[in-house]
């Protein structure tokens, strides 16, 4: 378990998820790309009130847990292997969205927001 923790920023992970999640929670806004995103996605945007708790839940969760990933390969100088990781996760849910019927549009949303919280997160290790 030491390898999962030695020298890892906590308070890196910790915002790297945090500022992630907010960027999400925009990125999806109707404001940005979350309606045309929505409508390509077969995904009805209900009002704040009604928001998917669960997948909120699990959001956060993932997002933590991919922090923490970026946050061990910092540690041991090593991002180059989240990155290719986070690449990788982001094609084939590109692969998987494609198979589900998501319109073009809303898997580049759904891609470019993996990409972006990547890049949020490496930044929060190398500024804290």
């Amino acid at each position: 378990m030491g390898e999962l923790t030695s020298g890892v920023n906590f308070l890196a992970v910790i915002v790297g998820a945090v500022v992630a999640f907010v960027v999400g929670w925009a990125w999806y806004s109707p404001k940005v790309f979350g309606e045309k995103w929505a409508a390509g996605s077969g995904v009805k945007m209900d009002a704040a009130s009604n928001m998917p708790v669960a997948a909120m839940a699990a959001q956060g969760i993932g997002l933590l847990l991919m922090s923490w990933f970026v946050g061990v390969t910092a540690a041991s100088n090593m991002l180059a292997s989240v990155i290719l990781a986070t690449v990788a996760f982001a094609v084939l849910a590109y692969s998987g969205n494609t198979f589900s019927g998501k319109t073009a549009y809303a898997r580049n949303v759904d891609a470019g927001y993996w990409i972006v919280a990547l890049v949020i997160m490496i930044l929060a290790q190398g500024l804290l």
